[in-house]
């Protein structure tokens, strides 16, 4: 845990850096801004629309109203989150309707997993090392982004937001225009769900091979 918060400090201290060259000017500034965040702000569009082409213009649209409104970043601590805000309005904007707000929230009933016929306790195998092992296993790497895609766009977003890109709560609060108290619901609602959906692979892995490479069963 202290080595995720030392990484979370540097990333932090690295992106107010960044966020006050840009503020200055610097050529060189944007250049490393555009190759990180053009990355990240292409995979959490790619992850919400479903469509290359969407996505890179999304991206697109993101990194010029970036550069054009700059000078609206008040608090380049928290240029992150500022980015990714302008990411989702465009996002919201190339879809007219908000992916964020669905007719419909699943219930924490319906997102339960399955209880055993017999004894009545859940059935579920441990995939609790699933993120350190998912960067080292292909199939592990293949099974989260399946399961992500199959989240509602509701809580793709907040799960994207807040495991993927580690933005904290209040961030998470301030891009999608919701109390904290709902970031934290429907970040436990979508972590349900990746758990129910990617229970299944990690059970077939442990049958087939007596364990997942890189997660203990």
């Amino acid at each position: 845990m202290a080595s995720d918060s030392k990484e979370q400090q540097d990333a932090a201290q690295s992106d107010l850096q960044l966020a006050r060259e840009l503020i200055a000017g610097s050529i060189g500034a944007f250049e490393h801004f555009v190759d990180v965040y053009g990355r990240k702000i292409f995979r959490y569009s790619y992850t919400m629309c479903g469509h290359r082409e969407d996505a890179e213009e999304i991206a697109q649209e993101t990194l010029m109203k970036v550069f054009e409104n700059l000078g609206q970043l008040r608090e380049p601590e928290h240029m992150k989150a500022w980015v990714f805000r302008i990411a989702k309005n465009a996002c919201f904007s190339k879809h007219r309707k908000s992916v964020f707000a669905p007719t419909r929230e699943l219930s924490l009933e319906e997102l339960r997993p399955h209880r055993d016929n017999e004894s009545g306790e859940l059935d579920i195998a441990d995939w609790s090392a699933w993120p350190d092992a998912a960067a080292q296993n292909s199939e592990l790497h293949q099974a989260l982004d399946r399961a992500v895609q199959k989240l509602p766009e509701l809580y793709r977003s907040i799960f994207l937001l807040r495991d993927v890109e580690g933005l904290s709560t209040a961030d998470c609060a301030k891009i999608l225009d919701v109390s904290e108290d709902v970031v934290k619901t429907r970040l436990h609602r979508a972590r349900l769900m990746m758990r129910a959906d990617l229970d299944a692979f990690m059970k077939a892995s442990h049958t087939n091979s007596g364990h997942t490479k890189g997660v203990q069963a």
